[in-house]
């Protein structure tokens, strides 16, 4: 008789929880580490995450752990469900720890600040492991939903196929379908860029603009994205799939979106601070607009909406000054 996977999710936050419970649902032994002790009882006495999902009992076969390397020992796939700005200090402090095989798995959706690195980059430079051994989910995830347990779709890249397929195996429940790919590069890019765009899709909410000027950005953003990745490697028609426009689509529609809801907020006219203070969770958007901007620079990528995005959010810019500046931009053909 073989035995079950095992999956260790760092990081208790709602997506990884979520996630574990996928995982869980679909046959594997979790254990999912937290930084905070008295969250990690929680679950272990109570079966819940008090913090995010209080009215969600999870599986019997989730335990949590608190000592980051009793929570790595043994497992198949080591999920990384942290802030993208914390990951490299996290990942360093936590390879050592890894068990020899393990697949690094991401669920972040962000660019480091500064080296404009995807995230499977920073997994791969840190701990020090092969492309072969890292995977990234993504795809339409708001973790409310799945965690409680409705039809979703995701996607599962990894340069090897094969290590794909496992995953896939690993995480396929009867409400969460996981799809194959092999473009890491479009399907991060894809997960990073939505942000920003759900950012200003937000931001158009909170100025009381209409569907016609959402329906605009949230097309034109992803014409951005696939310039972007294009420019980068990636396959054009990972941005017409769940890891693009699924994602991009379910961010900018959903009041679940930390991304869209920060947007709106500042569009209601809060300054960042006061933006940040009544934010519970992290908004990756908001540190990652830089880096995606930064990272289009680099590949000579014209990325206006992101670029207003950037001045609103890191340089104070109005948002009716910055609206106007993006809608005077000079006329073009839509297919450059």
């Amino acid at each position: 008789m073989t035995r079950p996977i095992k999956a260790t999710v760092f990081g208790t936050g709602s997506w990884g929880t979520a996630f574990a419970i996928v995982l869980a649902d679909a046959g594997c032994e979790v254990t999912l580490w937290g930084r905070r002790r008295e969250v990690v009882d929680a679950i272990n006495t109570t079966r819940t995450n008090p913090d995010y999902f209080p009215d969600v009992e999870l599986p019997a076969n989730i335990r949590a752990a608190h000592e980051p390397a009793e929570a790595a020992a043994g497992a198949d796939f080591t999920v990384l469900a942290v802030p993208s700005q914390t990951l490299r200090d996290n990942l360093a402090a936590w390879a050592p720890l890894l068990a020899p095989d393990t697949v690094l798995v991401s669920l972040m959706k962000g660019i480091e600040l500064g080296t404009a690195k995807r995230m499977s980059e920073v997994i791969e430079e840190v701990a020090k492991v092969p492309a072969e051994r890292i995977a990234v989910v993504t795809g339409p995830n708001l973790a409310a939903e799945i965690a409680a347990r409705q039809p979703a779709a995701s996607v599962v890249a990894c340069v090897d196929e094969a290590v794909a397929q496992r995953l896939q195996a690993a995480c396929h429940t009867p409400y969460f379908r996981p799809y194959t790919s092999t473009d890491v590069i479009g399907c991060e890019l894809g997960g990073a860029v939505k942000n920003v765009i759900g950012l200003a899709v937000g931001i158009a909410d909170g100025m009381g603009l209409g569907d016609n000027t959402k329906g605009s950005l949230i097309t034109r953003g992803l014409a951005e994205a696939t310039r972007l990745g294009v420019a980068m490697g990636a396959d054009p028609l990972t941005f017409s799939g769940l890891a693009g426009l699924g994602d991009l689509v379910a961010t900018c529609s959903s009041p679940l979106s930390r991304n869209h809801t920060f947007g709106t907020n500042l569009g209601r006219g809060m300054t960042l601070e006061e933006t940040i203070a009544v934010t519970r969770q992290t908004a990756e958007g908001v540190k990652s607009c830089q880096s995606v901007a930064d990272l289009a620079g680099r590949h000579g990528v014209d990325m206006p909406i992101t670029e207003t995005v950037v001045d609103i959010v890191h340089h104070g810019k109005p948002t009716l000054v910055a609206l106007k500046e993006l809608m005077g931009r000079s006329a073009k053909p839509e297919r450059r």
